[in-house]
Parts: C-alpha cells; structure tokens; sequence
C-alpha cells in the first residue's frame, strides 16, 4: 500500500491530508482544539473533589475544569505528587535516587487521596469535546520512535503486534538491559528488527525529554504546560512513517525544511521521499484531495457501485444506514446483490470512521443476509478493513436484523467539514440575474485594470466550467484570444475546484488579489 502525506499551509492554520493508494483516509488540522491536545502534560491544580464520581476536576487553563477519574490516577499516584512538590520547591532529585511511596489501590476513594488545590502533574488522554475539558491521567508517558518511556512504572512491554516469540524476548532482553532506574518503557511495533544503538539513542532522548520537564517545574505556577509535541504533523510521522510512505508534499518552505530534519533524525536516508509543490493550482487541488473531501463529507456517502451510505449523529452515538441505490439492477439473486453492496460498505465505513475521526458507539445497519455464512463474511471484511485503524476499537458481529456494533476511541472533536454552498449568485434567495451577464461583468472588469490601473501580468481564477467556456474555440478563436486582440494584454485563466459555479477573482503578478468595484 503506497502512502502519501500532503500538507496544506494557509493563514487559518495546516491541514495533513494522508492518502492510501490516492484515497483520502484521514484529515487532520493543526491546532482545532484550542491548543489542548492528546499527550500534552500540564501542571494542574485540583479544583473539585466530587467523591460521588470518585474523580476531581483540575484547573489546567481550559475554560472548563479538566476531568481527572480515580481509575486515571495511577498506582505510583502518592509517587508522582511527591516528585512534582520537590521539584516546585526548587529540589529535584534524580529517577535513580528518588524513593517512591507506596501505591495506591485500584478500589479506592478518591477523596482519600486528593485533597482540593493539590499541584500535581497530568497528561491529557482526550481533547475537549463539545461542551466538556479535557480528560486528564497521571499515567504519565513520552513517546518516542521506537519507544515509549513511562516514569515512575519500572515494567517493561513489547507490542502484541510483534508476532515472533524470538523478537520481542531480544527486544525485552535488550531493553531490561538499557532501562535506567525509576522508568518503565514500552517497546512500539516499529522497533522490529532494530539494533541495540538505535533504541538506546531514542531511550536516551525520551529520558532527557523528562528532565526538560523536571527543569520546568522548577518555580512554576499552575496551570502551566510543561510538555507539547513539537507539531501534529511531526506526531504524525513519528506514529505512521514506514517503508510504504511514497512522498510527503508541502506548500510551505518552512514545514518542508522542518520535516526533512525531522525524518533525518527518525529515520535517516527517508528525508528523500519530502517535496515542495511550487505549481499554480493549490496543493489539495493538485492531489485530488479537494475533491474527496467534497464527496466524502456530509450526510450520505455515494459508493462506485451507486450504493451509498446515511451517515447520521446523535448525542450518544452515530448510526450508518447501507443502501444499495443503483447496485440492485445488477443481475444475480437478493442475497448475492446485498452481499456486494454490504462487502463494498464495509470497506468504506472503515474508511469513514479513520477519515471524520467518529468516535464512541456506532450502530451500522446493513443489508439483510438470510445466510449465517455470510453475515459472517461482511463482519470479517469490516475487521480487516479496519485493522489500519490506529484508534482503539471492538467490532461485535452482524445480528441476524443485519446490525453491526463498534466502539472506537474517541479522544478529539469528530473532523466535520460542511460540504453544501450557498449559491454565490442568488445568496440563497433563489433568484440569479443572466448567467451570460458574468462574462459582461469579468470584461468590464479587465478592461479597467489593463486601461485604467495598468495592471500587468494579470491571473483571472474561475469555476473550472467558466475557465472551460473561456478557453474553449479553436485556435485564436477562444474568449482569451479574443481579449488578448482587444485588451492587448495576455490574461492567463486558471480553473479552482475550490470556487463556486459564477465565483472569480484577479491576482496580480506578486499572486495577490486585486479587488475591482
């Protein structure tokens, strides 16, 4: 499976688009939850005790309170308090030496062990969502390459995706052999096959990671954020960047640069696969990526074979209704055609849940199957499909109603992007003046630019059906020509997916836009 990253830089922020085989799979942008997000470490301090949820809530600079439960809290809870208030008070001392207090049990009160304005540091495990904070934990970690360093945990982990026996006992040999003293450390899927050197190097930098933040606790007032992710789109390589990535492309000079050093650092000689889009047309135009988004977005989903998919959200789940649409003329019995359609749907519901990042329960009703044989075929095809997923989730299988139950993770506000415009012409009104009066309009306009401002070089984007209808005619016989012989002045026409039916504006030479009356 060939993969591609392709990032788009503009003024409101970064968007990553990441592309299967030239499918959109997912979107992410940087920055949409408000600067709180997964794997953030804050100091907080508690504001609430509410010992009915058995959970306080901690101020960490959001508007609402974070939520902290007692099952987040963390054997080596008493452990990590101590640690944070000697490091506050300008005394910290080092993993080897430190002296961990005993844990906490799993059944406790929450009360028994939080008492109202305690400092103490928390990791955020999920975004804040619609109208809740952030939720936090005290199992702290630092992910890194090929590891991922847990203080005040001494265990040592090898990935269950590892499938040799023999590899994940070197692994754990190796490990048990480099761990420092007062540090656990989870061996991740990618550290397959990797040298003593390679992990020991990555150990290292996570280890210096938690001193960066031990340094920061040093006289520091809550809330105060003591460790962030670089930016998204590093997190995103560093947990996705393999052997089948094909190219990472960017229109930004400065993201390029940065993540050239980036992979050089995690995967030397990989640097090679990052470019620059320096065309005309925007970067997401260019790999097609536009154009999905406006497909895949929205209430129904239409599938190559013209059956689609409802996608609807409720406050406490999301339900997906298959429909075969045009896939029923296919000839052949009821049971084969539902079978199809439902095999076809799996694969795009998969695709769905990565692509709008849709979390918690959802409900999926399929096609009628009166075959065990079968409903246990699209089950089998919905697990595969989303065994790429990298979001925790269970699938139970097809009810003989042909319903389907998932629970995927949900740790960020679902990706929803309005697909539908509001007509530029009439603004929703109904109602639009001649269509052939645009072209009067765009005419008037170039011949004041040229005649009367002495414009040069100037670039007119339109819907790619008007730069069709401008551009069409036989050799100096188009509407470009023809202003060209009138104008005396060439005018280059380029097409914008982006732009609605009678939508357009002029840049200059310097690709800034040039506002006419």
């Amino acid at each position: 499976m060939e993969k591609d990253l392709i990032i788009n830089s503009t003024s409101k922020g970064v968007e990553m688009a990441l592309l299967e085989d030239s499918q959109l799979v997912e979107l992410h942008r940087e920055g949409e939850s408000g600067g709180f997000r997964v794997g953030d470490i804050y100091l907080g301090r508690v504001r609430k005790v509410s010992p009915g949820l058995n959970a306080v809530f901690v101020d960490v600079g959001f508007e609402r309170d974070a939520f902290l439960h007692y099952t987040d809290l963390n054997p080596h809870f008493k452990s990590i308090v101590k640690y944070t208030q000697l490091a506050l008070g300008g005394k910290p001392v080092s993993m080897q030496a430190f002296r961990k207090e005993e844990e906490i049990i799993k059944t406790g009160k929450i009360n028994n062990v939080v008492s109202k304005n305690l400092q103490v540091m928390v990791q955020v495990i999920k975004e804040p969502i619609q109208t809740k904070g952030p939720r936090l934990s005290c199992e702290l970690s630092l992910p890194g390459r090929y590891l991922v360093l847990t203080p005040f945990n001494e265990v040592v982990g090898v990935s269950r995706k590892i499938e040799s026996a023999d590899e994940r006992k070197r692994l754990q040999k190796i490990i048990e052999s480099i761990r420092p003293k007062g540090f656990g450390v989870i061996v991740r899927t990618v550290a397959e096959g990797q040298s003593v050197q390679v992990l020991h190097n990555d150990l290292l930098s996570l280890v210096q990671k938690w001193d960066d933040i031990t340094a920061r606790l040093k006289d520091a007032q809550p809330p105060h954020i003591l460790f962030s992710e670089s930016s998204k789109t590093n997190t995103l390589l560093r947990d996705i960047l393999n052997d089948s990535f094909h190219s990472v492309v960017s229109n930004d000079t400065g993201i390029v640069n940065d993540i050239r050093s980036y992979i050089k650092q995690i995967s030397p000689g990989s640097e090679k696969i990052v470019s620059q889009h320096n065309g005309n047309r925007p970067v997401f135009d260019t790999f097609g990526v536009t154009r999905q988004i406006k497909s895949l977005f929205g209430r129904t989903v239409n599938m190559s074979s013209g059956a689609y998919l409802i996608i609807e959200h409720t406050e406490a789940l999301h339900v997906i209704d298959v429909n075969s649409g045009n896939k029923s003329a296919v000839k052949g019995d009821q049971e084969s055609n539902a079978v199809a359609v439902n095999l076809e749907s799996a694969r795009e519901i998969a695709r769905q849940l990565r692509l709008r990042d849709i979390g918690g329960i959802i409900i999926v009703d399929f096609i009628d199957m009166r075959k065990p044989d079968n409903r246990k075929m699209v089950y089998q095809e919905l697990r595969n499909a989303m065994s790429n997923d990298r979001a925790k989730h269970s699938v139970l299988p097809i009810s003989k109603f042909g319903v389907a139950q998932i629970t995927r993770q949900r740790v960020r506000p679902e990706v929803n992007i309005t697909t539908s415009e509001m007509c530029p012409s009439c603004n929703g009104t109904g109602k639009i003046e001649a269509s052939i009066l645009i072209l009067v309009d765009i005419e008037r306009k170039l011949t004041h630019l040229i005649e009367k401002q002495n414009q040069k070089k100037l670039r007119l984007v339109v819907h790619p059906f008007l730069e069709a209808y401008i551009k069409r005619g036989r050799l100096f016989g188009s509407l470009q020509w023809k202003w060209y012989r009138t104008l005396k002045q060439w005018v280059t026409v380029q097409g914008n997916d982006n732009y609605q039916y009678m939508e357009y504006h002029f840049f200059d030479k310097n690709d800034e836009e040039i506002l006419v009356d």
